[in-house]
């Protein structure tokens, strides 16, 4: 069991709950998706959320719920939405009380690895490929506050959290 939550943040595709999820096992904690906490909070999806809503009214839900499961105290891997970061606010609550880990990936590698998913709002219509990009390039100094960077490309599951525990062995936050 980790004594802070460990926090993965990066942008969609990068295998924030993937990863999330078998290092949770590794550490012998529990895994918590924020985008599914608010999910189930809501009663409706993330794309019915972003319609229904806008952007501004589900990063206030984000905001929220990442407060309630970091206010728990008890330690987890979280993994975050990939725009929770761009919050002053979210950003200063992580990093109070967890270990933040960054896992990037290429512009390629999220095209490749979100073909045909309809479940991305922000990527939906015509010339994903441009707004993945500008999104990208409008988040990285916010990805790159992160404690610890991991590149996954490239990688198995599996490799990406062996390369966090190791890189969490001493760390000290």
């Amino acid at each position: 069991m980790p004594e802070k939550t460990v926090i993965l943040t990066g942008f969609m595709g990068s295998g924030k709950s993937t990863v999330g999820r078998v290092l949770a096992k590794r550490l012998a904690c529990r895994f918590v998706d924020l985008d599914a906490e608010i999910v189930s909070a809501s009663g409706c999806s993330i794309n019915e959320l972003f319609a229904r809503e806008g952007e501004p009214a589900f990063r206030e839900l984000e905001s929220v719920h990442l407060k309630r499961i970091l206010a728990t105290g008890a330690g987890c891997v979280l993994a975050t939405g990939g725009g929770a970061v761009i919050s002053d606010q979210n950003r200063a609550v992580m990093r109070s009380c967890a270990v933040i880990i960054n896992l990037q990936v290429t512009l390629d590698q999220v095209l490749d690895r979100l073909k045909g998913c309809s479940n991305r709002p922000l990527l939906a219509g015509e010339d994903a490929a441009t707004r993945a990009a500008a999104l990208m390039s409008a988040r990285e100094q916010f990805y790159a506050d992160a404690d610890i960077r991991i590149d996954t490309d490239e990688k198995s599951v599996e490799d990406v959290s062996e390369e966090i525990l190791c890189r969490l062995k001493g760390f000290s936050a």
